[in-house]
């Protein structure tokens, strides 16, 4: 929400829902707060500090996951929210006094870089892969969510990773962090790593043949010509469970890694 483009989007959210008698609702705290002690107020603080900017952007409320955010996320609005009635004697009006979305910052990932030149880390292409390739796994085990490096991922998160894993290879995106450019054959050999990793973590066994099913049908899915509309549609088509015996993305994987049976 610190980009410039997400703060606009919120503001013109906020004003169409109240324009319209309708709440407007932010988004998700997704984060599952740690037990240890310091890390516990980080996470506080991180999350407090994101949905902060979303109630004085003038929401009506939003989602937290971790049933431990409730009570401090409910503080800010009693705070800023005291003198009103009740929240729907002012869902006509905007909270917000300072609204400066416009067409142009809608568009504005960073103020220095064109749209597709955007900052993409290494990082952050090994999670999206780690985030797609673990919600096909998930959802080949009939399950809708997973839990990875502290927070739930779902078909929304998703979505939006094999998504930007989809964009980057076909506009040829240069890594902020080093000199690579987003390539079939990087997102195809970090899918290989991931999937090494995790083996070693699972080991063998139906668990790993689910997984290296995920991993073949998320490179399917980035790989492809043509964007998939949805990733659960596209998943519910019995090709795909099909396509993921041939020897094509199989063998892009990694020819040492055992071929998965489902």
């Amino acid at each position: 929400m610190e980009k410039r483009f997400l703060r606009s989007y919120m503001e013109l959210l906020v004003q169409t829902c109240h324009r319209r008698g309708a709440l407007a609702t932010g988004g998700m705290a997704a984060l599952l707060l740690p037990e240890d002690r310091d890390a516990h107020r980080t996470a506080m603080a991180a999350v407090s500090r994101l949905k902060l900017m979303e109630i004085q952007a003038g929401v009506d409320g939003f989602m937290v996951y971790d049933l431990g955010l409730i009570e401090p996320m409910q503080k800010p609005f009693k705070a800023l929210y005291k003198h009103r009635s009740s929240e729907m004697t002012c869902v006509f009006s905007p909270y917000s006094t300072s609204c400066s979305y416009s067409s142009s910052t809608l568009k504005v990932i960073t103020s220095s870089t064109s749209f597709w030149k955007m900052e993409v880390t290494l990082y952050g292409l090994k999670y999206n892969i780690a985030v797609g390739v673990l919600f096909i796994n998930a959802w080949l085990s009939g399950k809708g969510h997973f839990f990875y490096r502290g927070q739930v991922e779902d078909s929304a998160t998703a979505e939006i990773s094999r998504s930007q894993v989809w964009q980057w290879i076909r506009h040829q995106t240069q890594l902020e962090d080093d000199s690579r450019v987003v390539s079939r054959r990087l997102v195809t050999d970090l899918s290989k790593e991931l999937v090494m990793e995790l083996l070693m973590d699972l080991g063998t066994g139906r668990h790993s043949d689910r997984l290296l099913t995920a991993a073949d049908m998320f490179l399917e899915v980035v790989l492809k010509r043509d964007f998939p509309e949805f990733i659960t549609t596209y998943l519910n088509q019995d090709h795909t469970f099909l396509s993921s015996q041939n020897t094509g993305q199989v063998e892009a994987i990694g020819g040492e890694i055992p071929r998965p049976k489902l």
